[in-house]
């Protein structure tokens, strides 16, 4: 089973750590990033851009892209990170959750992904 797990974030929640605590916050995610990838459970680990460079995208009458600046949600946080599990159920995607990092300080919204469109045919 696929689950996805998302991390929050904003800008001055970044601005707010100590430039010297990044090293060892980046070791931290590496190390976890490392752990399941080598078990097979970590698909893929995603950091997201800013959200100065989200954009919105509607389809206008004429069938082109209508682009405007996102993200379209008024939030003092967005998605930061995505990570894509594939486990052997949702004990184990819970116990990988709580393994993050920074799961203490800060929760893990973990999602399952009942349908694959590669798979559902």
């Amino acid at each position: 089973m696929k689950y996805l797990m998302l991390i929050y974030g904003n800008e001055e929640k970044w601005a707010s750590f100590p430039a010297e605590t990044w090293p060892e916050a980046i070791a931290k995610q590496d190390a976890f990033n490392k752990k399941y990838e080598a078990t097979g459970e970590l698909i893929g680990a995603y950091g997201l851009g800013g959200e100065s460079e989200a954009k919105l995208v509607r389809r206008d009458q004429a069938g082109l892209p209508a682009v405007t600046d996102g993200p379209y949600q008024e939030t003092k946080e967005y998605i930061a990170s995505l990570y894509l599990l594939d486990v052997d159920s949702e004990q184990r995607a819970l116990e990988i959750a709580a393994d993050m990092p920074w799961a203490d300080a800060e929760p893990i919204e973990l999602w399952p992904v009942p349908h694959d469109s590669k798979n559902d045919h």
